[in-house]
């Protein structure tokens, strides 16, 4: 497999820098240097198979061009709803994103994107949401659970990395948005008291909110980390937290977070945002998003019953085999690379 788009910044991103993957990348550029990069971008993708993996200028864009260079067929995966990150600003806010029209994925040309979503060969997307707005085959976060078996991992060795000593810790792991919650968090995890400790993992060290939440006695920042070293870092945690709100952010969105979680068989605290419900399902506890007290007590209640946290996460690991493993998606996927190869075959 090789990946292929534009690179914004010096590096790769840092949780896929280690990875094995080829990548084939050009500098990130603005309008209207980013419509010449467009041409040479497809020419990069050059697989007998495409896979977009956004509605945006800088995946979908590339794929659509790339298959009109050679065709070949053009999957496309929608794991956000992209405008809802722009809509969140009410109507000033968007109206300013909407005159940003030098950035590639701005608010004008990922409108135009999710306009030209029938142009895939076929669609997957990750929630019942983006099913509703879409259409295509639904195909949720998945892991490799038996390379995220927990029996692989030494728990003991993780705390001890983390400096963390018999303190039970609640988790949050991945990038610190305010849509994430991770601010009600800080403040559920204050309230419970005692010697709790939570643990924030994948923070920009330098950003004002993790200095902030740093300063805080009850909360400890680790940085960005890559994706393999995930489970060494998971594993350590007593109970994990993923405290999503209610937003246009969030209301198509499943963060993959929670199947790191799963996989690992850790107990899980969520919010019942998007298909979060139906993902746990009596693997978990919900919470409505934004009661900061619920989100305490549910915590808190975990910590306590060891042996109800323990059978959760043995109820979410199993449930993450069952239906959000590799092997699970390869039923779904696969017969639909076929199906739409075929139909791309047929119709050339």
């Amino acid at each position: 497999m090789t990946i292929v788009g534009p690179r914004f910044g010096a590096e790769l991103w840092p949780p896929v820098r280690t990875s094995a993957t080829v990548y084939r990348s050009r500098p990130g550029r603005r309008y209207p240097a980013f419509a010449a990069d467009l041409a040479a971008l497809a020419r990069l993708a050059d697989g007998d198979l495409l896979y977009a993996s956004k509605p945006r200028p800088t995946s979908f864009g590339v794929g659509l061009l790339a298959r009109r260079q050679r065709p070949r067929p053009l999957l496309l995966d929608i794991d956000d709803w992209e405008l809802g990150f722009f809509y969140r600003s009410g109507a000033w806010g968007r109206l300013g994103r909407a005159l940003n029209v030098g950035n590639p994925n701005g608010l004008p040309w990922t409108w135009l994107c999710e306009r030209a979503v029938r142009r895939a060969d076929g669609v997957t997307v990750a929630s019942r949401f983006l099913a509703s707005r879409f259409g295509g085959t639904l195909i949720p976060h998945v892991r490799d659970t038996d390379a995220w078996d927990p029996v692989r991992y030494d728990r003991a060795e993780a705390r001890a990395r983390l400096g963390v000593g018999p303190r039970p810790v609640v988790m949050f792991l991945g990038t610190p948005r305010g849509y994430k919650g991770v601010d009600d968090l800080c403040a559920a995890v204050d309230r419970i008291g005692g010697d709790a400790l939570l643990v924030l993992v994948g923070a920009d060290l330098g950003s004002s909110s993790a200095r902030r939440w740093a300063a805080m006695p009850h909360v400890k920042v680790i940085g960005e980390i890559s994706f393999d070293e995930v489970p060494r870092y998971l594993i350590a945690a007593d109970v994990v937290a993923i405290p999503q709100r209610a937003t246009s952010d969030t209301v198509g969105q499943v963060p993959a977070k929670i199947f790191d979680a799963m996989a690992l068989g850790r107990p899980i605290v969520a919010t019942r945002v998007s298909m979060i419900p139906e993902i746990l399902e009596g693997a978990g506890l919900v919470v409505s998003a934004g009661d900061v007290a619920a989100l305490a007590e549910a915590i808190g209640r975990l910590l306590k019953d060891r042996s109800e946290a323990d059978a959760l996460g043995r109820r979410a690991r199993d449930r993450c085999v069952a239906r959000y493993s590799f092997v699970a998606a390869r039923r779904v996927l696969f017969p639909l690379v076929d199906d739409v190869a075929a139909r791309f075959k047929s119709s050339t």
